[in-house]
């Protein structure tokens, strides 16, 4: 079997009617879902993996959100500070699950799975769009126990349908972006070694450069600008307008889910171009 260069699903090379780009967005579609099902299979598998990923929220939710909710050392007006932070550490969680999801390519590289995916005709974006959106599929899993965590201590969730499928996008957009960073980084550094020394660099900077735990005013100038080209920013920004009662979003969703569908699309290009290197 010989590798589709450039991408195309066959039959569709020169065709530029609508009838072709339909054909291949559904080809693409298709073929992203089977990559994404195969991903899925592994959490099936693998089920207490997601167990073990809850300790860290539950945590920061009933031991660091508890306490700084007594001290009130940090300005969140009129709204509970537990109730301002709950938002950022379904955003944490979406993070810390997707970040390291490249290590899975490292895994597949080593047992030979990588150069399967690459002599098949599937586009390389479509490979790296499925494997971004398993990694929101684990994330969602952590959003609902966050969710009912959070109405247990007593935080005022937002409960409407429309809200919930809003919070179900971000979710899925933000995993998307760590995931396809994390995978880039795989494909750079290539050992798992490297990639769990970067993973862990770029991890905490993500976070405590964002508005999760403390609001962007609080912050020097400095960490302002990198805070405004933080993707976790608007993750966060955007689901505190959407998960808590009486939460504001800062930017506006439009704006904050327009910006995360835009830096999705291109790093999923970026993964896309790089993704064949990890097999060399």
């Amino acid at each position: 079997m010989t590798s589709n260069v450039s991408g195309r699903p066959p039959g569709a090379s020169g065709s530029t009617g609508s009838g072709g780009i339909l054909a291949y967005l559904r080809s693409f579609i298709r073929k992203t879902l089977v990559i994404t099902e195969l991903e899925a299979r592994k959490l099936r598998h693998d089920p207490a993996d997601l167990l073990t990923r809850v300790v860290q929220p539950v945590l920061w939710l009933v031991v660091f959100g508890q306490v700084l909710a007594q001290v009130r050392a940090i300005p969140t007006g009129e709204m509970p500070y537990l109730d301002f932070m709950t938002p950022g550490i379904l955003a944490q969680s979406v993070l810390f699950i997707s970040i390291f999801y490249g290590i899975s390519i490292v895994w597949e590289r080593d047992l030979g799975i990588i150069q399967k995916f690459l002599v098949s005709p599937t586009p390389r974006t479509a490979l790296v769009a499925g494997k971004a959106l398993s990694a929101g599929l684990r994330s969602l899993s952590q959003a609902f126990i966050v969710f009912v965590l959070a109405m247990i201590l007593g935080v005022h969730m937002v409960l409407a349908p429309l809200d919930i499928l809003l919070v179900v996008l971000i979710v899925l957009l933000g995993a998307a972006i760590f995931a396809t960073l994390s995978l880039i980084i795989a494909c750079l550094v290539k050992t798992r070694e490297r990639f769990m020394g970067i993973g862990q660099m770029v991890t905490m900077p993500l976070f405590f450069a964002s508005n999760a735990i403390y609001p962007i005013s609080m912050m020097p100038d400095w960490l302002k600008v990198i805070s405004y080209g933080n993707p976790l920013t608007y993750v966060v920004d955007a689901l505190r307008g959407t998960m808590v009662v009486g939460g504001v979003s800062e930017f506006g969703i439009l704006l904050d889910v327009g910006l995360l569908v835009v830096m999705a699309m291109i790093l999923m290009l970026i993964g896309g171009r790089l993704y064949p290197r990890v097999g060399r």
